[in-house]
């Protein structure tokens, strides 16, 4: 991934349209300013993925939003440090490890690095540290005995009087449970809630990954949920740890508190991730973490779901898309562009046609690109681009973007300059204003790369050459057969039909030519 597209912190300086940052706070239902806790600095903890299968579109959108809101925080002159998560442990894990043969912590890794390559496919920047639940036992073992010292958890005992293992969250000793998703803490949960709980899990896409179902013993209220839990007969021997509270392994809701808290403080700016995860477990999460005393989250952000047909995108009910699937039939710059051009809290409908406006959007932009540099003699330095701050862009796109990440005005402002420019071009192409259309590509390629966009970022030029490499090996294959075809034919004295395999190729834009050592290819357009 090209650096060079994240300022460099050190030199970073709060520009003044930062102060015009408004952004939406799911625990209030509003879209309010933007004020940083520390001045200049912005903490950010994104959940990420559990690692139990390959990822799909759904998975990625998160990712994706999240990458352009830091891009924007970035190019506000904000430093930000975001964290995002892997959960690398938990039911579904050790379930289908055991079905396939796998270790647990083996399966984890396999599907780790399969996120990683998509993310990185993905243009998307690396999270400042990417920490997993399992190398945080020992801050999960402290908050937990921190939320007991303070009345808010209970240590289930065994038969014999012995912790069990099973730790709970006293839901109803912590009357503010339900603040960010506005339940009422004294009712049972509407069935709404109820399908939730028994539906939401670690996953960003709910339904391939449910929250801990099994018999929870010990409970003193349904309502309560685990911190801690002992191990099930069927777990191997590594999936357990030995802490006060008896032999077992962490709650889910519990690990993303430990994990935040570990390297962004008591106190953070956003706390962001899929809109599942609202309840139970960011509610879990805000909850344990309050009664804990730790300010936690100040704002609350949850992108809305992939949809096909209407439906939510799933790989329980049958339409839910790998990402390497969909990279083998289109361009990573087009299936990111797809994921971006809504903004974030939208449902965003994936289809064919979603697609095809990618690809059109890629072919209008890489085509005016190409264009103004022809004319201009040379492109913008990619450092230039990067280092572009808000203050310079056009300001209906910093209007757009200010306005809780609209990135559908962002990008009609983005266009509106290219037509401008195209216009500019066509009236005077030989003589255009070359200063005002040099500054004008600058901004336009720094308004792509707010998006992760900019066709120029080396990322982008190494995609593209992968892709051709990868095109030119698969043409390598099918001439070869075909020249074999046509050499076994010669050998068997059939001419005309050795004659009709070249003119096949010829027609196709292969030129051949026959040499001692053999027949050769080259393309001839």
């Amino acid at each position: 991934m090209d650096t060079s597209s994240q300022p460099h912190d050190s030199k970073a300086s709060v520009s003044l349209a930062a102060a015009g940052l408004r952004l939406y706070d799911t625990a209030d239902h509003q879209v309010t300013p933007f004020r940083p806790i520390e001045p200049g600095k912005v903490g950010i903890y994104v959940c990420g993925a559990t690692v139990q299968s390959s990822p799909h579109i759904g998975h990625i959108r998160t990712t994706l939003a999240f990458d352009v809101i830091r891009r924007w925080l970035l190019r506000l002159g904000y430093r930000v440090t975001l964290i995002r998560n892997v959960t690398d442990i938990d039911d579904k894990i050790l379930t289908k490890a055991a079905a396939n043969g796998q270790r647990w912590w083996e399966r984890a890794y396999i599907y780790e690095r399969e996120f990683t390559h998509a993310y990185e496919t993905m243009g998307v920047l690396p999270p400042t540290y990417e920490p997993r639940a399992t190398g945080h036992i020992p801050e999960m073992i402290d908050l937990i005995q921190r939320i007991i010292d303070h009345g808010h958890a209970y240590v289930v005992p065994d038969e014999q009087g012995r912790p069990s293992g099973n730790v709970y969250f006293d839901v109803a000793s912590w009357p503010e449970y339900g603040a960010l998703t506005h339940q009422q803490t004294g009712t049972q949960p509407t069935d709404e809630q109820a399908a939730a709980n028994d539906r939401l899990g670690p996953s960003i896409d709910t339904d391939e990954q449910t929250a801990d179902t099994d018999e929870e013993p010990g409970k003193h209220d349904p309502r309560d949920f685990a911190l801690w839990k002992a191990p099930k007969p069927t777990d191997p021997p590594t999936a357990r740890w030995q802490t006060p509270f008896g032999t077992g392994r962490p709650g889910w809701h519990l690990e993303c508190s430990a994990m935040s808290h570990r390297y962004l403080g008591a106190e953070f700016d956003i706390h962001g991730g899929g809109l599942d995860l609202r309840f139970p477990h960011h509610e879990n999460e805000m909850a344990q973490s309050h009664a804990a005393g730790w300010g936690f989250a100040h704002r609350w952000m949850h992108t809305a779901w992939v949809t096909q047909k209407g439906e939510k995108m799933s790989k329980s009910l049958g339409n839910g898309l790998s990402v390497d699937q969909v990279l083998s039939q289109h361009p990573a710059w087009v299936v990111r562009y797809a994921l971006v051009s809504v903004q974030y809290r939208s449902m965003l409908e994936w289809s064919d046609q979603s697609l095809q406006e990618a690809q059109g959007a890629y072919e209008r932009i890489s085509n005016f690109v190409d264009r103004a540099g022809r004319i201009l003699g040379a492109q913008p330095e990619r450092d230039l681009v990067a280092g572009l701050g808000a203050d310079d862009l056009p300001e209906d796109f910093v209007q757009a973007m200010n306005d809780d990440i609209n990135v559908s005005g962002g990008l009609a402002a983005l266009y509106a300059l290219i037509r401008q420019a195209n216009a500019a071009m066509d009236a005077d192409s030989e003589t255009p204003d070359r200063k005002w259309l040099a500054n004008t590509l600058l901004q336009v390629r720094a308004m792509l790369d707010v998006f992760g966009l900019d066709p120029l970022d080396p990322h982008w030029a190494r995609a593209a050459a992968d892709r051709d490499d990868r095109a030119m090996d698969t043409l390598d294959a099918l001439v070869g057969q075909q020249l074999q075809e046509r050499e076994q034919a010669r050998k068997d004295h059939d001419f005309a039909r050795a004659d009709a395999i070249r003119d096949q190729l010829t027609a196709a834009g292969v030129a051949v030519a026959d040499t001692p050592a053999g027949s050769t290819w080259d393309l001839s357009r």
